[in-house]
């Protein structure tokens, strides 16, 4: 297989799938500066198996990829899975599905996600995450164009975890995942075998919910916290040279407002920050082991070096740092309206686009729908792609008995 096809894969996994392939590479960047400018070139964080960071549902998808804090349903499981022990319902379940590239014509892409959740009692609950991500069929040919065969790349994570309220206003999660990335399985690269990557991890959350009464009528303060994908590195082959997977600290805030008997408006924002080092392109690999030394620290130490290793110091390390902010308007817990905007530094990615979205629920299930709107020149994978996610209420059949 030639390896300029192999990295073509791996381009469209590691940069298309998040949107960072403009600033991942400046060709104009000499030591890590643009001769011309004097500025600093763009330096884009990068990880294996970016399908993790993809937002999976509809609702979070309308409101610019924020979920952090909003109200707890079966998509927790994705943004913060301490928020389940708030659920009002017993039992949920979400299926979601994604289109990927559709922009680009191609119809065998996309993502599937399944999540819920089971209150075991008025204190505890568990949730469960499936996450299915398919890139479709790819032919593999060898240095001279001769076909190696068809092949169907594709991951998944498995995820669990466990939230607990520790007061009324405060609770607690720990979860745990494993994740499988098999994108070229039984082809050569370089003489080394191409094999699935494998990894766990594990997340860690919070959420504080706490009523307000700012006028006569109450409104209701929501603060989560996040650390997902906290786990080990992978690789595809043997080599030692293993990536990081996407580490990340997500902060959230949701401030929902009960405007009267029949209308709810809320209002949040999520702030998230890969904790995975930063590249440092101006310095030389090791000449023993060939490892980019931004890529040898152990997973726990890349995490503490992540806040404080930038090349431009503080004020790139706060370019890394991504902004959603998104409203949902709800009528009668019937009907919502949804909109939102995300926002990522151009030089880490130039990840922006408004979102919106609509949601109805009904009887026993209810249905969510975005719409992702670009606000670049970049091509983005969602771009005017229509998502829709399935919500089910199983308690409604109690309802009608």
């Amino acid at each position: 297989m030639r390896k300029s096809q192999i990295s073509s894969l791996f381009i469209l996994l590691f940069t298309l799938a998040v949107g960072t392939a403009s600033a991942q590479l400046d060709p104009k960047c000499v030591n890590g500066y643009n001769p011309i400018t004097g500025e600093r070139c763009a330096n884009a964080v990068t990880s294996a198996v970016p399908f993790l960071r993809i937002t999976p549902d509809a609702r979070g998808g309308s409101m610019g990829d924020a979920g952090i804090a909003t109200s707890a349903d079966a998509n927790g499981m994705h943004y913060n899975p301490s928020k389940l022990a708030f659920a009002d319902k017993k039992v949920g379940i979400s299926a979601t599905y994604t289109p990927w590239m559709r922009a680009l014509g191609l119809q065998d892409v996309y993502l599937a996600y399944l999540s819920g959740y089971v209150k075991l009692d008025k204190f505890q609950t568990i949730g469960f995450g499936l996450r299915y991500f398919s890139l479709g069929d790819i032919e593999f040919t060898g240095e001279n164009g001769q076909s190696l065969g068809q092949g169907r790349p594709n991951e998944f994570e498995v995820a669990g975890a466990y939230s607990r309220k520790l007061t009324e206003k405060f609770s607690a999660a720990v979860g745990a995942k494993f994740i499988y990335s098999n994108l070229a399985t039984g082809q050569r690269v370089g003489g080394a075998d191409i094999k699935p990557g494998v990894a766990g991890a594990a997340d860690l959350s919070i959420t504080y919910k706490t009523p307000v009464r700012l006028t006569k009528n109450e409104s209701e303060l929501t603060i989560g916290a996040a650390v997902s994908n906290l786990g080990s590195k992978i690789t595809y082959t043997n080599s030692i040279n293993r990536d990081y997977i996407p580490t990340n600290l997500g902060l959230g805030v949701a401030w929902k407002f009960n405007l009267d008997e029949y209308n709810t408006l809320t209002f949040t924002t999520d702030f998230n920050k890969l904790l995975v080092p930063t590249p440092r392109p101006e310095i030389d690999v090791d000449p023993m082991d060939s490892i980019p030394d931004y890529k040898q620290y152990s997973p726990i130490r890349g995490v503490f070096k992540s806040f404080g290793d930038a090349p431009g110091g503080f004020s790139e390390e706060l370019k890394e740092i991504t902004v959603s902010a998104g409203a949902e308007y709800w009528y009668d817990e019937q009907f919502a309206i949804r909109a939102g905007y995300f926002y990522e530094h151009y030089s880490k990615g130039n990840r922006k686009y408004f979102t919106v979205g609509l949601g109805v629920k009904y009887n026993i299930f209810g249905i969510n729908f975005s719409y992702l709107v670009p606000t670049t020149n970049q091509r983005n994978p969602l771009d005017n792609t229509l998502r829709f996610s399935l919500l089910f209420d199983f308690e409604a059949f109690d309802a009608e008995q």
